[in-house]
């Protein structure tokens, strides 16, 4: 059976939260999983800033990340959740324990062109990590910037959470297309979505991702179960394209 490593969970601040994780993961025959934190903004007012405008400068539990990635026997992979409001020093001193970086303008409000995000990003670069973003529809944290970015450090590979703005931006795809240093991630996004993705860009920058605990990953399985893919093609979504960015060597 085809091995996955879902490319975008959240792990919930709550107690247990890691164990049910990792049951989900069985349920669903999930080998791994990209983890990083949850929690650090209200879902009611996430969802007002992601339509009007606005910004928390909270920090994101990365410890508890930490914490339950080295309890998981290598099953949960952690990535550091930047606050782009506190010193970037804090990213950089503890990065080593970490696998890649995700900044989120809908949390922290903070545009893509912003120096404090430059920073973050120069800090990815010289560690190797890759950098997961979601944009929004607003100027200054759209896919155009995120293109924008991935055009100044071409070594770092950026993953585009999503497939772009909402659930069918195909035009996202286009944007992207041209930078090779860009994949995508498509949970949310509909199925043609995803089909258009790979058609546009290739199964090699296509990834895998649930976007638990918000979404059951059964759903977004079920997704790529309905385009019926080829199994190379699948393998390398589930799989072998996500280790390639982690630098890792992928085990049958």
């Amino acid at each position: 059976m085809q091995p996955i490593l879902d490319f975008h969970v959240r792990l919930a601040p709550r107690r247990g939260a890691a164990g049910d994780l990792l049951a989900v993961m069985e349920t669903c025959r999930i080998t791994r999983a990209v983890v990083c934190a949850g929690g650090t903004i209200d879902l009611d007012r996430l969802s007002r800033q992601i339509a009007d405008g606005g910004h928390v400068e909270t920090d994101a539990d990365n410890d508890a990340v930490l914490r339950a990635c080295r309890g998981s026997g290598g099953r949960l992979v952690p990535f550091y959740f930047a606050n782009p409001h506190a010193d970037p020093g804090r990213y950089l001193a503890c990065a080593g324990e970490f696998r890649g970086l995700e900044i989120s303008p809908a949390v922290h409000g903070v545009n893509l062109t912003d120096p404090r995000v430059l920073t973050l990003v120069a800090g990815a670069a010289r560690l190797g990590h890759p950098v997961y973003i979601v944009c929004l529809s607003r100027p200054g944290s759209g896919v155009p910037e995120l293109v924008s970015l991935a055009g100044k450090f071409p070594e770092v590979t950026f993953v585009l959470g999503h497939s772009g703005v909402g659930n069918i931006d195909f035009y996202a795809l286009d944007l992207v297309a041209p930078l090779a240093n860009i994949h995508v991630e498509t949970s949310g996004g509909y199925a043609s979505v995803a089909r258009a993705a790979i058609g546009r860009l290739g199964p090699g920058r296509v990834l895998f991702g649930s976007e638990y605990p918000l979404q059951h990953p059964l759903v977004e399985l079920a997704k790529f179960q309905a385009l019926e893919l080829p199994a190379d093609a699948w393998a390398q979504i589930a799989w072998r394209n996500a280790h390639h960015i982690l630098g890792q060597e992928p085990q049958p």
